[in-house]
């Protein structure tokens, strides 16, 4: 049997070391793995433009760093490299790209389907950490958590939060208006359950599982969840349906005082229309895990405003989420050297 070559190429949040652990207990044959890592997290992926050009999106360095490694491969297990079509054709012999993320954007996936590459993905793979992240942002702002660990670092006792006219609301007591309800929005409906709020939730593509609905959980249009709800948070995958799904208009037909949580990405809010309905007071405030552009600027105004709490993009880091990330795209390259159908093939 030939010893098959898989390039393996990680970064600072699932390492290469982490990838080869997992490839080394679900494959079963002889393989040579040569390995690198990318600077990502600590140096910005490139999200719409850099060296790769405008093909792909959100890949951590260069087709041509990876280029010698991609020769001779046979497969590529990665997180974030670019795969472009140059680089896909300077590879003949490789069959298999697996790509730990929900959509492997980082991949022109028409070149590879053209050269008769198999690509696979992990769907819903940070569904749990994100889920529970919400949570914790939804709690940080509507109880003023954050609002008080910022008055403290600063040397100021916030005991006005205390104050009836400005102290947080229960949960309880609240309505939660969840816009996207797949992986992420179902888990994130689990975790609000026992807080006993009014659940909404909108999405045009997936029906309320059975439970959800025996718990009362309620289906309505995007108008409604505007409408009604206290707190909105945002779950929807980023599509030309979906970009700016959050604007002027939307913001405008909010409750007075209602929060936005945005742990998704940032291109589904419009984030100056955002920016004005937190300065105006119409919007009680907003907790951004996710940006329109990454990192924003330091002059951004969404800085400078006391009513968000941000976070720099880190809702689907878990130690769990890398570890199991790599095992599952290792067992779909264990199935694909079998010949049996792959778990999370791309389609």
């Amino acid at each position: 049997m030939d010893k098959l070559k898989v390039a393996v190429i990680g970064d600072q949040f699932i390492t290469s070391a982490v990838f080869k652990t997992a490839i080394k207990e679900q494959v079963d044959r002889p393989l040579t793995i040569v390995a690198r890592d990318l600077e990502w997290p600590e140096v910005p992926f490139f999200a719409h433009d850099g060296p790769a050009g405008t093909e792909i999106k959100e890949y951590s360095g260069a087709p041509a760093d990876i280029a010698t490694l991609l020769a001779d491969a046979d497969a590529l297990v990665t997180h974030l490299a670019p795969v472009t079509e140059g680089l896909l054709a300077a590879s003949p012999k490789l069959k298999f790209i697996g790509v730990p993320r929900g959509g492997p954007v980082n991949v022109n996936i028409d070149a590879a389907r053209a050269r008769g590459v198999t690509v696979c993905n992990l769907p819903g793979r940070n569904a749990s950490a994100v889920a529970e992240f919400t949570i914790g942002m939804i709690l940080a702002n509507v109880r003023r958590i954050a609002e008080g660990h910022a008055g403290l670092k600063q040397g100021v006792w916030r005991g006005d939060l205390y104050r009836y006219d400005r102290t947080g609301d229960e949960l309880c007591d609240m309505t939660v208006g969840l816009v996207g309800y797949s992986h992420i929005g179902q888990r994130v409906v689990r975790l609000l359950k026992p807080f006993g709020c009014r659940i909404l939730v909108c999405d045009p593509y997936v029906s309320l599982t059975v439970q959800d609905a025996l718990d009362g959980v309620e289906q309505v249009e995007l108008d409604e969840i505007l409408h009604l709800s206290d707190i909105i948070s945002l779950h929807a995958r980023l599509t030309p349906e979906t970009r700016q799904m959050i604007g002027e208009s939307q913001i405008a037909k909010m409750r007075p005082g209602a929060v936005i949580i945005n742990s998704a990405r940032g291109e589904l809010l419009d984030q100056n229309a955002l920016i004005d309905g937190l300065s105006s007071g119409h919007l009680g405030g907003a907790a951004l895990d996710t940006f329109e552009t990454e990192p924003p600027a330091q002059d951004d105004d969404i800085l400078a405003l006391k009513n968000v709490t941000l976070t720099p993009h880190i809702a689907g880091a878990s130690r769990r989420v890398a570890n199991f990330a790599a095992e599952q795209i290792a067992r779909d390259y264990a199935r694909f050297l079998s010949g049996e159908p792959l778990r999370n093939a791309f389609v």
